[in-house]
C-alpha cells in the first residue's frame, strides 16, 4: 500500500459477480487493509441537480456550480465542507438542534477569510490561514468524539456569544486542525462497513450526504400544505435529479462523473428536519419528522439497533475513488 497521501491501491484485477442472475466486473481497492469491490457496470439514474458545502456546522450552506472531492468532503479551495463549528465553554459541539437560529447565519469563504453574516448582527470576519498560523490546537468534541481545533479568536466568540444568549462569551468559533479525518464514534462500525477515512472534519456520520429529489416530492404529498419542505430540509452535500422515489434505498454505490462514493448507511433524521431553513422557526407540528416516523423506519432489526429508531431520509457516502476529482452541476449520477 502506498505511503503517499493517496491512500488506494488498485488490485489487478478482480473478479466476476453473479446477483440476481446477473454478471457484475468489480475492481479492487484497498483502503486501510480493507478490500473493497468498486464495481464495474452501472446504471444511470439522474443528473447532480445541487452541490452544497456547509463550512460551518449548523449554518447556512454555500451553493457551488463544482467543487473537489476530497477524504474530509467537498471543498473548493479554502471552502470545505462543516470545517468550522461553535462550541459551548466545555468545548462540546452546538448545533441548530438546539440553536435553530443557527441555520439562518450565511458564511462564505473568499481565499482564507471566513465571512460571517446575519440579518441581524454586524458581518464577522475571520482569517483561517492566521488562525491556523497563530493558535495551538487544543481539543473539542463532536458527539463525544475528541477532535483538534484552533480557537478563532475574542472577535468570533463575542459575535456568536452574542447571537445565540446575548452573553459576552460563552461560545466560541472552533477551526478543524487536521487534514485527516477525525475519529468514530464508538457505535459507528457496529453495522455498517465504516473506514479510518470515512468520517470527515466535522459532520454528524461521514463525509458526503446526497438526498433524492424524488422522495422529498412524495414526502410533500404526504404532508399538510403547511408543512411542506424543500430538499434544504435535509441539509444534503448532493441534490438527485430524475431518480425514483426512494429508490437510494437500493444504492450500494453512486458515480458522479468519474468519482465513485460507496453508500454506507442511510442517512437517519433528527429534529433538525423540522426547522425551516429560511427563517429559523420549528415547523410546530415537528413535521416533517412525524410524517416520516409512519413510513420510512429502518426494517432491519440488526441495523435498526445499530442506527436507532429515527426514520430514514437520504444516503451517507464515502469516497471509494482517488481524492481530488471534481463533480460539477449536470453531471450524470449512476449507481449500482
Amino acid at each position: 500500500m502506498s505511503n503517499g497521501p493517496v491512500p488506494y491501491v488498485t488490485a489487478a484485477v478482480t473478479a466476476i459477480g453473479v446477483l440476481g442472475g446477473a454478471y457484475y466486473a468489480y475492481r479492487l481497492y484497498c483502503q486501510d487493509n480493507k478490500k473493497i469491490k468498486i464495481p464495474e457496470n452501472w446504471t444511470k439514474v439522474g443528473t447532480l441537480k445541487a452541490i452544497n458545502v456547509y463550512p460551518i456546522k449548523s449554518c447556512a450552506p454555500v451553493m457551488l456550480e463544482k467543487a473537489e472531492c476530497s477524504i474530509l468532503g467537498l471543498k473548493d479551495g479554502w471552502l470545505r465542507d462543516r470545517v468550522v463549528m461553535v462550541i459551548d465553554e466545555k468545548n462540546n459541539f452546538v448545533t441548530a438542534r438546539a440553536f435553530p437560529e443557527l441555520l439562518t447565519v450565511q458564511p462564505t469563504i473568499r481565499s482564507s477569510i471566513l465571512t460571517v453574516k446575519h440579518a441581524q448582527m454586524e458581518p464577522l470576519h475571520v482569517n483561517l490561514a492566521e488562525v491556523a498560523a497563530l493558535q495551538k490546537s487544543k481539543t473539542a468534541y463532536v458527539w463525544g468524539v475528541p477532535v483538534p481545533v484552533y480557537d478563532c479568536g475574542f472577535e468570533a466568540s463575542e459575535w456568536f456569544s452574542r447571537f445565540l444568549d446575548s452573553s459576552a462569551a460563552n461560545y466560541r468559533l472552533a477551526y478543524y486542525a487536521s487534514q485527516s479525518c477525525r475519529e468514530q464514534r464508538i457505535t459507528a462500525n457496529k453495522f455498517y462497513n465504516f473506514t479510518p477515512k470515512d468520517m470527515g472534519a466535522l459532520p454528524d456520520e461521514l463525509s458526503f450526504n446526497m438526498i433524492n429529489e424524488a422522495s422529498v416530492e412524495d414526502l410533500n404529498t404526504r404532508l399538510n400544505e403547511n408543512c411542506r419542505v424543500t430538499t434544504r430540509n435535509f441539509r444534503p452535500n448532493f441534490v438527485v435529479e430524475g431518480a425514483e422515489p426512494y429508490a437510494e434505498d437500493g444504492w450500494k454505490f453512486v458515480k458522479i462523473g468519474e468519482n465513485v462514493f460507496e453508500v454506507i448507511k442511510p442517512c437517519t433524521r433528527c429534529v433538525m428536519t423540522t426547522v425551516d431553513p429560511e427563517t429559523g422557526v420549528r415547523n410546530s407540528a415537528s413535521e416533517p419528522l412525524n410524517t416520516l416516523k409512519k413510513y420510512r423506519q429502518i426494517e432491519n432489526e440488526e441495523e435498526r439497533r445499530s442506527s436507532g429508531s429515527s426514520p430514514r431520509m437520504g444516503v451517507q457516502l464515502a469516497l471509494r475513488s482517488k481524492p481530488g476529482g471534481t463533480v460539477s452541476l449536470n453531471d450524470p449520477i449512476y449507481v449500482a
